[in-house]
């Protein structure tokens, strides 16, 4: 059975440290870990993990090999990133969370999952990245939060 391609912004490792997101981090991982999705990270995503605490830095270096895939910011990632931000989706100030998305798109993932509501799993902006996705050739791109990641008895005790 295929596994599920999920492109995880660097939230998500943040997350795993953060009081308010550490529960559903971990138990997101926890599944990558027990071999239900495929996690693609990006270069922009391991750079700016480089300054992150070492316990956050140490969830991506427990990801099994045959569960973490490198996706790559190509030329074609980087104009699907500013046809993004010509068509407004998102300022200039924000190119790295419109090459998040356009990275994950190039790459094929399934879905993104990220903690960042204001540029990435918002509503709007959703409905406008796959516009742009469709108008350029590419397939829809699923958005959520690790929240949304959940085992139907995972969220009981939340």
């Amino acid at each position: 059975m295929r596994r599920i391609r999920i492109y995880v912004d660097t939230s998500v490792f943040g997350g795993t440290a953060d009081e308010e997101f550490a529960v559903a981090s971990r138990r997101f991982f926890h599944r990558v870990c027990g071999g239900e999705f495929v996690v693609l990270v990006s270069q922009i995503t391991l750079d700016e993990l480089t300054g992150a605490p070492d316990d956050v830095q140490q969830v991506l270096k427990d990801l099994p090999d045959d569960c973490l895939v490198h996706a790559v910011a190509d030329e074609e990632a980087m104009a699907l990133a500013q046809a993004y931000l010509d068509a407004g989706i998102l300022s200039g100030s924000h190119l790295a969370d419109a090459i998040h998305v356009a990275t994950a798109t190039v790459a094929g993932a399934d879905m993104i999952v990220s903690w960042n509501f204001r540029h990435i799993v918002n509503y709007d902006r959703i409905r406008k990245y796959n516009g742009v996705n469709a108008l350029k050739g590419y397939a829809p791109l699923e958005i959520h939060s690790p929240l949304e990641m959940l085992d139907d008895h995972e969220g009981k005790d939340l």
